[in-house]
């Protein structure tokens, strides 16, 4: 399991204000797909968006938490859920089978979604955007980069190379890499795989791997983690501030 179900989210170290609105959307496809998404606002805005890319539990309570820690730090924040083809916008209970419906993806419809959730955050909130993903997000926001979406970068907690599929060949907007040190979901050697795959495209990438941190740390009841999770959210401050808006 990436979170445990009543996971909550690090606080950002870099507060500038509160949430000025938020809530849930739906969003439709040109397919016809419909998706859950939630979005928060930025009281104090850096310039800069965020879209989240959920781990394997797709739109989770944990998520709306953490886009209301990303409009605290500054940045106009979607969430985007990726289970609508197969589970459709009704609620969800704890009875869901996140993997049931995880098997079922397919990378283009991921990739027409979150195109389509780009353009409805650009059309609310101007400015360059930055996908940040968990775990299975992760994998699918270093996808995100070389997808055609016009990134200005792509940030990945600990996502199977196996998501990012064949575009890893192909060169894309910079990423950031936030790797666990004892993540059993992926081996090291998968990982220089990947950044092998990423260093033949000339894609330019940040690497960190906290040490002997587990798969998911970043989560606020982690106590031992505290430290990772803080340097995590420093070094995506960096990495937005760097290829994006810089106040």
């Amino acid at each position: 399991m990436c979170h445990d179900l009543d996971s909550s989210p690090p606080a950002a170290p870099a507060v500038t204000g509160g949430v000025a609105e938020h809530g849930p959307l739906e969003i439709g496809v040109a397919d016809g797909n419909r998706f859950l998404a939630y979005r928060a606002a930025a009281e104090v805005p850096n310039g800069n968006n965020v879209l989240l890319m959920p781990d394997v539990r797709g739109f989770h309570p944990f998520y709306a938490r953490l886009a209301h820690r990303f409009a605290e730090a500054g940045f106009h924040t979607q969430v985007m859920d990726y289970y609508g083809r197969s589970a459709g916008i009704a609620p969800r209970d704890e009875a869901f089978d996140r993997y049931a419906h995880m098997a079922l993806l397919e990378p283009q419809h991921v990739e027409l979604d979150a195109s389509t959730a780009a353009e409805t955050i650009r059309g609310w909130r101007p400015g360059p955007l930055f996908s940040v993903g968990f775990c299975l997000g992760g994998g699918y926001s270093w996808r995100l980069a070389s997808a055609g979406l016009g990134l200005a970068g792509a940030v990945g907690f600990y996502g199977p190379p196996r998501f990012v599929g064949d575009r890893a060949g192909h060169p894309s907007a910079p990423l950031l890499m936030l790797l666990a040190g004892d993540d059993v979901a992926t081996t090291p050697e998968e990982y220089a795989t990947l950044t092998g795959e990423f260093d033949r495209a000339g894609t330019p990438y940040e690497k960190h791997v906290y040490a002997g941190a587990p798969h998911s740390f970043f989560d606020d009841s982690y106590e031992q983690w505290q430290d990772a999770c803080t340097d995590a959210w420093h070094r995506i401050l960096a990495f937005t501030s760097h290829h994006g808006v810089t106040q």
